[in-house]
């Protein structure tokens, strides 16, 4: 259906007005010169030879006229594409077969003309004028003159960075599944559409044609997808790593134990991928973001296919990268990117928690808390906050399912606060007990009180004016949405009203807290005799043993 809509729109609507008005202006002019009668129109099909004569002995100066202005036209196109975005556009250009067959019909038109000519005779009788020669001589002339503008409409919309980012990936896929090609030849042909796509992203960061770095992305992800379904119908020797393939500039550094692997795992061609992946995200890193953002969540869909089709090799790949997209931007400083890769991966995470038990979920979980760690190290609060908020949604969602890892999490959970060693990072830890403190509620709320105890525990040597002012300040927050346009658009702190009237019963729990100010105070606060059954409630607990020995000691409460 598109490409019918692209043939009427470029092709054949241009032609029929092009046709039409030209037969407009003619009839109406001989109309006007005949006084009407039309019965002279035949002197087209045979016409006095010297008239003959001149029309045809322009013909094919006028041909060779337009050719030239035609290919000079495409040329500066063609040349200005290639050095834009990538050198693949000439060789693609060269290969299209309907720029063959428009400059071809020029060059058959101009010969027809040159060699009808040399047949007519103006002295001659009329019998041996070659009248057909030369209908179809200007008949061909007049087809050059209006399929020109229609072609360079073609050249236009085959120059479409969109268009040529989607002919190099459709390219590259048929000449893998194709089996005539040796397979050193179709792993060169795939390496290098895979390196031509990625030029085109980032040719484009260069320029900031932000919607064609766009594309380029989505057109890689697509090249994964679409090989996933000819894996099973490829040779083991596609998959290995040697030779030529293995002097790639993405290989060629591996060790050999590492080139083994990839090669028994069968993802070379996955990971030259996402090794461009890697390279246009560390471009855009602090200059680009949204081409970030969309890698993260492209990377999040591939590894939720490899989940679905139980390609755990892909999966495990798609998780390293994860991983190195946050070294990547902690290193870069880049918090706005980290904020947003971070959901991409807390999803990927929830997702994971339906497949083998959430193991894989809670190995995600402490890749969270080590790469919030090293942006706490590295003073970089607010990703290590953000760390924690995804570590407390990672958990809720783990309850709500009642998964096998839900200890595991809260356990991962709970280690990672740490104590701050600047103003700076005093801030990143009340963000992660903020975050602690809203789980303690979501369990309260879900009526599991032994759950929030452990939250309790972990934080019973917490200084009380810490804890007072974390109280009151998710007591104040009103609103669930933040005050500034963000990708998320929550803001973290917020608690509904249930969940509040949970926090005071949690914070009962702590002896020795400053009382609330009557503005903190929430529609519905426990009573007198409330409170004072939940304290007595704790200090019948305080020797529980599934409670933790010491604040972020981490140890299972299962143990």
């Amino acid at each position: 259906m598109e490409h019918r809509r692209s043939l009427w729109r470029i092709w054949l609507m241009p032609l029929s007005i092009l046709l039409g008005a030209a037969m407009t202006v003619f009839i109406f002019a001989f109309w006007v010169d005949s006084g009407g009668d039309f019965s002279k129109l035949g002197r087209i099909f045979h016409p006095h030879p010297e008239s003959a004569a001149n029309a045809i002995g322009n013909t094919a100066e006028v041909v060779a006229a337009v050719l030239g202005v035609a290919i000079m036209v495409v040329a500066i196109v063609v040349e200005l594409a290639s050095n834009r975005y990538t050198h693949r556009v000439t060789e693609l250009f060269v290969g299209e077969p309907v720029n063959f067959a428009v400059m071809g019909f020029f060059v058959i038109t101009a010969i027809q003309a040159v060699y009808t000519a040399l047949l007519l005779d103006p002295d001659a009788s009329e019998g041996s004028v070659p009248y057909v020669g030369i209908a179809i001589s200007l008949g061909m002339l007049a087809c050059c003159l209006l399929i020109l503008l229609p072609y360079f409409a073609f050249v236009m919309a085959f120059l479409n960075p969109i268009s040529i980012v989607d002919r190099i990936r459709a390219h590259t896929m048929r000449v893998i599944e194709r089996g005539k090609y040796s397979v050193g030849a179709r792993q060169a042909e795939a390496v290098r559409g895979v390196e031509q796509l990625a030029d085109v992203g980032l040719n484009s960061m260069e320029h900031k044609d932000k919607g064609i770095s766009m594309a380029s992305v989505d057109a890689l992800k697509a090249m994964i997808l679409d090989y996933q379904e000819l894996r099973p119908r490829l040779d083991a020797a596609w998959f290995r790593v040697d030779g030529d393939l293995a002097h790639n500039p993405d290989f060629v550094s591996m060790s050999d134990e590492v080139l083994a692997a990839v090669t028994r795992r069968r993802i070379w061609f996955e990971m030259k991928i996402l090794r461009k992946y890697q390279t246009i995200y560390n471009e855009g890193l602090n200059r680009m973001r949204d081409i970030n953002y969309l890698i993260a969540i492209n990377t999040r869909h591939l590894a939720e296919h490899a989940l679905d089709t139980g390609n755990h090799e892909l999966f495990d790949l798609l998780v390293k990268f994860f991983n190195t997209y946050l070294r990547a931007t902690v290193n870069a400083r880049d918090v706005r990117t980290a904020y947003n890769v971070l959901q991409q991966y807390r999803l990927l995470a929830e997702r994971a928690l339906r497949h083998e038990n959430g193991a894989r979920a809670a190995e995600i979980a402490r890749y969270f808390k080590y790469y919030g760690l090293v942006s706490f190290h590295a003073t970089l609060p607010f990703i290590l906050e953000t760390v924690a908020y995804d570590l407390c949604q990672l958990n809720e969602m783990a309850f709500d399912q009642g998964s096998p890892a839900q200890r595991e999490l809260l356990r991962i959970f709970l280690e990672v606060d740490k104590e701050s060693e600047s103003d700076i990072q005093e801030v990143s830890l009340r963000g992660v007990r903020k975050a602690q403190v809203k789980l303690a509620t979501y369990y309260l709320v879900r009526g599991d009180e032994r759950l929030a105890r452990e939250i309790f525990k972990d934080m019973e040597r917490e200084r009380r004016d810490r804890l007072a002012s974390i109280r009151d300040e998710l007591l104040g927050v009103r609103s669930s949405e933040f005050w500034e346009i963000s990708d998320r658009g929550v803001n973290f702190d917020y608690l509904e009203p249930e969940r509040k009237e949970k926090l005071l019963e949690f914070f009962s729990w702590f002896p020795d807290l400053a009382p609330l100010t009557l503005s903190m105070v929430p529609e519905r606060v426990p009573d007198a005799a409330e409170v004072a059954a939940a304290i007595a409630k704790r200090k019948q607990e305080r020797d529980d043993p599934t409670l933790h020995p010491s604040p972020g000691a981490g140890s299972d409460p299962a143990t």
